[in-house]
């Protein structure tokens, strides 16, 4: 009975260290990818939220805006919306 516990425990020490190494590792990654939002570098795709580069292929030009897309579906998603 003692041994189940000890394995338990153990276990649940694992998973702890586990999933909270995940969860700063995507912490770090949103606060590189703000900072380089910051910086000019990357802009926020308008339909999905995901940062992409400023100099990204796949994007359309409003007037003197230029939108920049992280997938031809997103794109495809925003033409449809602003139609």
């Amino acid at each position: 009975m003692l041994k189940f516990v000890i394995l338990a425990v153990v276990c649940f020490i694992l998973y702890k260290l586990v999933t909270n190494d995940k969860k700063k590792k995507v912490e770090v990654k949103n606060k590189q990818e703000e900072k380089l939002a910051k910086e000019g570098v990357l802009v926020k795709d308008p339909v999905c939220g995901t940062y992409v580069s400023k100099d990204s292929d796949i994007r359309i030009k409003e007037g003197e805006e230029v939108r920049c897309f992280c997938s031809y579906e997103c794109r495809d998603k925003y033409l449809k919306m602003i139609d």
